[in-house]
């Protein structure tokens, strides 16, 4: 307890010390625009000098003292309390939100193709496996494959096994012509034809045609309050998990949005079999953010297995894990993860393409975990 207090004081001051910094200079930032700074606006490694960055700067190394800026929402959420003048701001649990990312209309004049790898500066490679790590943490990838995940499944005809569900249930991919869906905001739509959930609908699918017992959960959690999704998401896991203890993994399917210092909109594409297939990433939380989250290494090290799995069968399909500070309701199960599939430049046929080889590639991880 002693060491978790100092922390906190530590931060609290880097906080006032900076806040007041910003007061006396006058210095203002707008999220999302171009006038972040270089090392916020910018990626390293395979996007070469005009990299994009995520929406949520999902993709971005952000160094410490950009982090107090940006948000990870938790910080700035303890921020604001103890602003308010609430001397136990530091003992309130990191909020698991993000604020709705400000998008600009998808014209096809604006989309350019890429296939994101992990080469370059800001990422970890080993055993195969490539980790961008947004986290303070020390990340050694082989012990972390050696340590393993505990996750381990009930036969199927006892129960349903995995929970597939969307904490950003109306996000949406760019309209071609083909696929007319009416927007509820950019990207978004709540109409499940067009929108994220009708990648979920493919996944479960392909899972229950190799034998895995799944339950789809289409609620919409980010409608009509996006930045109640995640609290609101959390909720309607536990009653899954009430309900049925037979589920040992949740994963939650996302679109990512990527987006270049000048405005370009990439999606992360590449072609297996002559098809145009959405990149897939794995999103593993951690508790960098203060939550109580022990057992997060589990997770990676089952993202890991995921990883190598699609890209033996597929070179490609995977793009590099990303490590979190927040925990997206992953201490939920030993399997939860969150999943996104392709980005908001991506045609929802890309990102069906894609989801039907990640759901081949996991659905064999899976079952291997399931017991005999």
């Amino acid at each position: 307890m002693k060491s978790r207090k100092s922390v906190g004081q530590v931060r609290r001051f880097l906080r006032r010390s900076l806040a007041g910094l910003l007061a006396v200079g006058g210095l203002t930032m707008v999220i999302g625009t171009t006038s972040l700074p270089q090392p916020l606006a910018l990626l390293t490694g395979s996007w070469g000098a005009a990299p994009p960055f995520s929406a949520e700067e999902k993709d971005g190394p952000v160094p410490f003292l950009y982090r107090l800026l940006l948000g990870e929402s938790a910080m700035l959420a303890q921020w604001a309390a103890a602003a308010a003048g609430d001397g136990e701001a530091e003992a309130v649990p990191p909020a698991e939100a993000e604020a709705e990312p400000k998008l600009e209309a998808v014209t096809p004049d604006k989309i350019q193709e890429k296939t994101i790898s992990g080469g370059g500066t800001g990422y970890l490679n080993a055993q195969g496996i490539s980790l961008f790590n947004r986290t303070e943490k020390t990340v050694d990838l082989n012990a972390v494959a050696q340590g393993g995940s505990s996750l381990a499944f009930q036969p199927a005809e006892t129960g349903p096994q995995v929970l597939i569900m969307h904490t950003h249930a109306t996000e949406s991919f760019a309209r071609d012509g083909t696929e007319p869906y009416t927007e509820t905001g950019v990207a978004r739509t709540t109409d499940t034809s067009y929108n994220i959930v009708k990648v979920g609908d493919e996944i479960a699918r392909i899972f229950e045609e190799m034998g895995l017992n799944v339950l789809h959960d289409q609620t919409l959690y980010d409608y009509p309050s996006y930045n109640d999704a995640y609290s609101n998401s959390r909720a309607g896991v536990e009653q899954y998990l009430a309900q049925y203890p037979t589920i040992q993994m949740v994963l939650d399917i996302h679109r990512d949005a990527l987006i270049g210092s000048d405005g370009t909109i990439y999606k992360p594409v590449l072609q297996i079999d002559g098809v145009k297939t959405a990149q897939v990433m794995l999103v593993v939380g951690s508790d960098d953010a203060g939550a109580y989250f022990p057992d997060w290494t589990e997770h990676l090290a089952l993202a890991m297995e995921l990883q190598q799995q699609m890209n033996s069968l597929w070179p490609g399909l995977a793009r590099p894990i990303t490590l979190r500070t927040a925990r997206f309701n992953q201490q939920l199960t030993k399997g939860s993860l969150l999943v996104e599939v392709g980005s908001h430049g991506n045609s929802l046929e890309e990102a069906l393409a894609g989801a039907r080889l990640f759901a081949r590639s996991a659905g064999k991880v899976l079952l291997e975990r399931a017991a005999g």
